[in-house]
């Protein structure tokens, strides 16, 4: 398992992404809640509710880009 996280310009959090042993990545905003996870079997990216949002692979898109929407 593998986890690298996203940063701001400033180099505030903005989430994480985590790979799992299967390629699976799951998306975490900067409080650890999960955003999403994208499955490489399916080529789909889900929401947390289990949503299909994207075809492929979108995880870093689920994550918010400035820190002020993550409050």
């Amino acid at each position: 398992m593998q986890k690298q996280s996203i940063k701001d310009f400033y180099g505030r959090v903005l989430g994480y992404i985590q790979t799992e042993d299967d390629g699976r990545q799951k998306a975490f905003d900067w409080k650890g809640r999960l955003l999403g996870t994208y499955y490489p079997d399916r080529n789909t990216t889900n929401d947390f509710y289990g949503r299909v949002v994207f075809k492929g692979n979108a995880i870093s898109s689920l994550i918010p880009t400035k820190f002020e929407d993550i409050k």
